[in-house]
């Protein structure tokens, strides 16, 4: 039976350019993200960059952090200058020739790469959201149902991502693995091209400003110039820089950074009682969060390395050794899975008026993650005591690891909006990805610890972690009334 050509979409056609543009981009970010620390690990005659543990996986909380902090300037560019449809397209072309790049055999273009990959990371992730809501003024459902689907998109691709870019990397050749990620970016921007003519003028330039628009673009021309000066001067060895040093000072300067804001906002930020309540539990969520994605962000780090060489991967009867990376997909295929049970399930105690509050959901999110490190150490000291372990260990420790994410990071950016004084939002949202930066400099920093010649302490660092995250979720959970005073009418 044929369909009359005037029945509604349920959703607007621009949603499925953006859900395919983020997919692909998702599966090459994922992808590289798999091969990365393994890649600077490897030997050299096996074609890495024979990196100790300590500074490839500083070198990887470094990345991650950078992509994070990169949203920042992403998102003000779009908004004062090109827009966030345009900031997506040039976006996606940097971090194709990011990838692109990466795949060449030297030690420059590798630290080149990432630098393009960081940047248009910056410019895609944060806007491509923002296009998103673009389409769907009204709000209400049925925005919320688009993201839904568009967040399928990001899951699909991170699913996706290590299978292919990791069974070309570890199997055939790391710098296959590297294009194969660029090649799935260039399928995205295609896709876009093609279909872009469905967004309309969601994401569209904002209008000229005259003196003020040439001024920030002078501000950006100044900012890529630093970045081009420090690239190039290192590239020509006027300086050295010293990952390990560089990820230890960069997560000082982002607590202190923090710590001054939450101050000075307390202090001369203009705020009434209830805004001071409200920021307050902010600054407990910032806390919170980054000491979930210290956590939960060491999965391309030390899980990804304890996949390596400490689980028993062959299969014996098929003759094939499982590609490390590919455990890099079990969160996103758990995701796929359980979020829509776990979105049933909060609707479900809502109705009974049981929903659980904001505290009480970032603290079981930080008891699961503290569960799935516990598992993880007992898994390393079998590991340590009589060989490599089976897999199982590290599926159970990632799908603790996501039913932590589904607790907590849904609800952490919604409420971040909810809290924060009108005035501040923008600002505020600035904060989250810096308690996610700050998270992935310290994975990065832990993830060293507990590898390589220190693989002896793996245990012992990995029950660290527990009691410190278990700790910090069990204060939530016992203070989840308190912190839920402090914020009357928002859950």
């Amino acid at each position: 039976m044929r369909v009359p050509t005037d029945t509604p979409s349920p959703h607007p056609r621009g949603l499925y350019t953006l859900f395919f543009t983020e997919m692909w981009e998702r599966m090459s970010f994922y992808g590289m993200r798999g091969l990365l620390i393994l890649f600077m690990k490897d030997q050299l005659e096996r074609g890495g960059l024979g990196l100790n543990e300590k500074t490839a996986s500083a070198i990887y909380g470094l990345y991650t952090a950078a992509v994070y902090l990169a949203a920042l300037p992403g998102g003000w560019i779009a908004d004062r200058l090109i827009g966030a449809q345009r900031a997506v397209w040039v976006g996606g072309l940097l971090i194709a020739a990011g990838h692109f790049t990466l795949a060449v055999p030297t030690v420059q273009t590798f630290y080149l790469g990432l630098v393009l990959v960081v940047l248009g990371t910056g410019l895609l992730k944060p806007n491509i959201s923002a296009v998103v809501g673009s389409l769907y003024p009204e709000g209400g459902a049925r925005r919320d149902a688009g993201f839904s689907i568009f967040y399928m998109g990001i899951n699909l691709g991170a699913f996706i991502g290590p299978l292919v870019c990791s069974a070309l990397g570890e199997k055939v050749n790391w710098h296959y693995g590297f294009a194969a990620a660029g090649v799935g970016m260039v399928f995205g921007l295609v896709q876009f091209h093609l279909t872009r003519r469905h967004l309309g003028s969601a994401g569209a330039p904002p209008p000229h400003r005259g003196e003020a628009t040439r001024r920030d673009w002078m501000v950006v021309a100044a900012a890529v110039g630093v970045i081009v000066v420090v690239v190039g001067l290192a590239f020509a060895g006027v300086f050295v820089i010293k990952p390990i040093v560089l990820a230890r000072w960069t997560t000082v300067v982002i607590v202190a950074i923090a710590f001054a804001y939450f101050g000075g906002l307390f202090l001369v930020g203009g705020l009434d009682s209830t805004e001071r309540k409200r920021v307050a539990v902010i600054a407990v969520l910032f806390v919170s969060a980054a000491m979930f994605w210290s956590g939960f962000e060491q999965a391309g780090s030390s899980l990804n390395l304890f996949a390596k060489e400490q689980t028993q991967r062959m299969i014996a009867s098929l003759k094939f050794e499982i590609p490390a990376g590919w455990f890099q997909s079990l969160n996103a295929g758990f995701i796929i899975l359980l979020a829509p049970v776990a979105a049933a399930t909060w609707v479900a105690l809502g109705r009974r008026g049981r929903d659980p509050s904001l505290a009480t959901k970032m603290g079981l999110g930080l008891m699961l993650l503290a569960a799935g490190f516990f598992v993880l150490a007992i898994g390393a000291k079998r590991a340590l005591a009589g060989g490599p372990v089976w897999p199982s260990w590290l599926i159970v420790t990632y799908l603790l690891h996501t039913l932590g994410e589904l607790c907590l990071s849904p609800v952490g950016l919604s409420s971040v909006t909810k809290l924060a004084p009108q005035r501040y939002v923008g600002q505020m949202m600035g904060v989250w990805f810096l308690a996610a930066s700050l998270g992935n400099l310290i994975g990065g920093l832990i993830a060293g610890e507990v590898t390589g010649e220190n693989a002896a302490d793996m245990p012992a660092i990995f029950m660290q972690i527990v009691m410190t995250a278990g700790g910090t979720g069990l204060v939530l959970l016992v203070f989840a009334k308190p912190i839920r005073s402090l914020m009357p009418g928002i859950k």
